[in-house]
């Protein structure tokens, strides 16, 4: 391999030739082999998209001359189209600020602009990075990457297993079936009903992931270093969230107070909660799916689900539920995330807080297993759920809770009288109110119609 020397203020450094990082990139490269987690892409192509921002508003303050902000953004449309994969090398596990990514991305920005340029234009410090620090820039970039990965991912995921729950709600409202509660019978219900409750469930964390963005449209540029803006032109953050939202066509705003912005990460935390009740509510979905599925002979074999591949190397012809255990596995991967992040926010000590790459790690993750993980959930399964008609019959026509429609005429007592003889000795609720001697057989027929129940 070939390198070439490049430097910092702590001297020379041998960097690979064929990559645009400078000096910084490459010490934190030799300095932090820790584990195999790479800073997301997500948060580089935000890291573009802020310096964009930075060069256009610089540039709008006559800090910055219109030929290097025009190659600064040049460069970054470069990055955002993938042209640059491959010179963004470090690991999650660095400096808590997340400076070295931010210099990495200062750097390949120079480089690769000098670069195009054929000369010497841009600094990584004095001119990428202008009116900057990475105490203001990552936290951007984290709030930027995470609103755009719910936006563009998230929120489309939800919106296709919401049309498919409500597909299935229409084609099966009036199709009555027993209902469940403490995984024992109770009163019927119809299965569009059932299904309903997960339609809701999906639209009520819908809901969460919006509100939740708001906050996460306040940017923390502007504050640099602690806060309080050193080095930066007066409203230079207002003219950064502007073009940030410019860029993007969301609603970024300058963060009101810049102290919170660098040291808190509560509107992370909040965010993070409405995906963890989103997996929450997936989670009761796909078990719910695969016990309704349980079968095909010994279990309740309420559905079908799409059969996809051989469930076991021993047993033949076994098939399993797997996207329902894939979405659930997802769904405790984002719930342990949340307790990372929690943990994470509570560790801002003065203006700073240094855990804001984990962050980074685990909120995007999340974002993208909840949405990968619905969008197979939903193709691979749930589109092709279809009722079992017969053992929903069969299972109503069996159940003892049917006969809470008794009680208003016979009282509760007498309800559970007929229940618990039936179940006794194994006979129909007609024949054990009839034993009883609480109805007639005529007069049971009257007043028992479990369909009307619902």
């Amino acid at each position: 391999m070939k390198f070439r020397i490049e430097h910092d203020t702590m001297g020379e450094v041998s960097v690979p030739a064929d990559r645009y990082w400078g000096a910084q990139t490459q010490r934190s490269f030799e300095n932090f082999p820790i584990g195999e987690e790479k800073m997301p892409a997500d948060l580089i192509r935000a890291f573009a998209v802020l310096k964009q921002a930075c060069a256009a508003a610089n540039c709008r303050l006559g800090k910055l001359d219109e030929t290097r902000a025009g190659l600064i953004q040049s460069v970054c449309r470069d990055i955002l189209a993938g042209k640059l994969e491959g010179h963004f090398p470090l690991s999650v596990w660095q400096t808590g600020s997340g400076t070295q990514t931010n210099m990495n991305v200062n750097e390949v920005v120079a480089n690769y602009g000098n670069a195009q340029a054929g000369e010497k234009l841009l600094h990584p410090n004095d001119h990428v990075n202008m009116s900057q620090s990475s105490n203001d820039t990552f936290p951007t970039a984290l709030h930027i990457a995470a609103v755009t990965a719910v936006q563009e991912r998230l929120l489309p995921a939800m919106d296709t297993m919401l049309a498919c729950l409500r597909k299935l709600e229409t084609e099966n409202m009036d199709l009555v079936k027993t209902g469940r509660t403490h995984l024992q019978d109770a009163t019927p219900i119809t299965f569009g009903q059932e299904i309903s409750g997960w339609r809701s469930m999906v639209e009520h964390a819908r809901d969460m992931v919006i509100a939740s963005l708001d906050a996460l449209y306040e940017l923390a540029l502007g504050g640099t270093a602690v806060g309080t803006g050193l080095n930066a032109p007066a409203g230079f953050g207002e003219a950064a969230a502007e073009e940030a939202a410019k860029l993007t066509g969301l609603p970024f705003r300058t963060a009101p107070n810049k102290f919170h912005s660098l040291t808190a990460k509560d509107a992370l935390v909040f965010s993070h909660g409405a995906l963890k009740a989103l997996a929450a509510n997936l989670m009761k979905i796909a078990n719910d799916v695969r016990w309704l599925a349980s079968g095909p002979r010994c279990g309740l074999g309420e559905i079908f689900i799409p059969e996809n591949e051989p469930g076991s190397s021993i047993m033949p012809g076994k098939v399993n539920p797997t996207q329902c255990e894939a979405l659930t596995m997802v769904a405790v991967q984002v719930m342990a995330n949340d307790t990372v992040m929690g943990i994470a926010a509570s560790q801002g000590n003065f203006e700073l807080n240094v855990y804001m790459p984990v962050m980074a790690l685990n909120y995007l993750q999340s974002v993208r297993l909840l949405a990968d993980g619905m969008n197979s959930f939903v193709q691979r399964c749930l589109s092709g759920v279809a009722a079992n008609r017969e053992k929903m019959s069969e299972y109503l026509d069996r159940s003892l809770m049917t006969v809470t429609a008794l009680t208003p005429i016979v009282g509760y007592e007498n309800g559970a009288k007929i229940a618990k003889k039936a179940h006794k000795e194994n006979i129909s609720l007609k024949e054990a109110a009839v034993a009883l001697g609480l109805f007639t057989p005529e007069a049971f027929d009257e007043a028992f119609h479990p369909e009307k129940m619902v």
